[in-house]
């Protein structure tokens, strides 16, 4: 299978519905350059800020959800699927850091809750588990583009759901993230490229662009990538707002792993990777 993936690197503002405006309108202009698969960034729809991001958040069930909806209907007017990036969602009082994925017939096909959330110590300290409440399950969605497997930002650090992702058949995992000066500087095209590279699948990453005009702490990295099966970076863009426009082959997963068969290399004697959720659903 051969089609085209769009990340859209947005400039994000304390205006939500100029937002909105602002990812249809990149939505669009992926659709238009050929795009099946379009990505958004995480919190494209308001500073990433956990003093205020209670005020942006948005029950994705509520048919009152702009964020949602605008989503739900720019991927059905251009018949594409989109990785929603990811928004604020309030849930019974809580909230959580949601992506949400629809389908070219514009319904909802999965929606996934930030499974590891980001707190850091020492000289920079920032508790993101202040905000949010993590998920409790991966997701994996099958689309008309493949396979995907979804993770948010930090979710990228930790290699086991990546190989749970590539154990359970994904060609893809999408990370809508938000890496600051100095993690994304250091880790973040690393991180991209070992997540691929482990697991012989294609990774795509989303960034909001850098605002060098910002009043917040927290500046994000930017440099919105796309890697394939061997590590090897597709396409990307820098620190700035636009799209970043890749094609997509899922025979070169095949054609790594047929060259380099690290599946059948694994030692299952020594070392086994256990899905928790099926593990449980055993001994119950």
């Amino acid at each position: 299978m051969k089609f085209k993936i769009a990340l859209c690197q947005m400039l994000v503002s304390p205006d939500k519905d100029s937002n909105i405006t602002k990812a249809r309108s990149m939505i669009e202009l992926s659709a238009q350059k050929g795009a099946k698969l379009v990505v958004l960034p995480e919190m494209w729809c308001c500073p990433y800020s956990m003093k205020s991001m209670r005020n942006y958040a948005e029950d994705i069930e509520a048919q009152s959800a702009p964020s949602i909806s605008m989503l739900s209907e720019a991927a059905s007017f251009h018949k594409i699927t989109i990785i929603g990036g990811s928004i604020p969602e309030k849930f019974n009082d809580k909230l959580f850091n949601t992506c949400c994925v629809f389908g070219p017939d514009g319904k909802l096909k999965a929606k996934h809750r930030k499974l590891h959330l980001f707190d850091i110590y020492g000289d920079i300290a920032f508790k993101e588990s202040d905000t949010f409440t993590h998920g409790d399950a991966p997701t994996i969605v099958d689309t008309d583009v493949g396979r995907i497997g979804i993770g948010i930002c930090h979710d990228i650090r930790f290699p086991e759901l990546a190989m749970l992702y590539r154990s359970r058949g994904v060609n893809m995992i999408c990370y809508p993230g938000a890496f600051n000066m100095s993690t994304g500087a250091l880790l973040w095209e690393l991180m991209q490229r070992s997540r691929a590279v482990d697991n012989q699948l294609f990774v795509a990453t989303c960034s909001p662009a850098r605002d060098l005009n910002t009043k917040s702490d927290y500046i994000t990295w930017g440099h919105s990538s796309f890697v394939g099966p061997f590590g090897e970076i597709v396409a990307t863009t820098g620190h700035e707002e636009g799209i970043v426009i890749g094609e997509i082959d899922y025979n070169d997963i095949q054609t790594r792993r047929e060259n380099l068969p690290l599946e059948s290399q694994r030692r299952g004697d020594i070392y086994q990777l256990i899905h928790k959720t099926e593990l449980d659903l055993e001994i119950n």
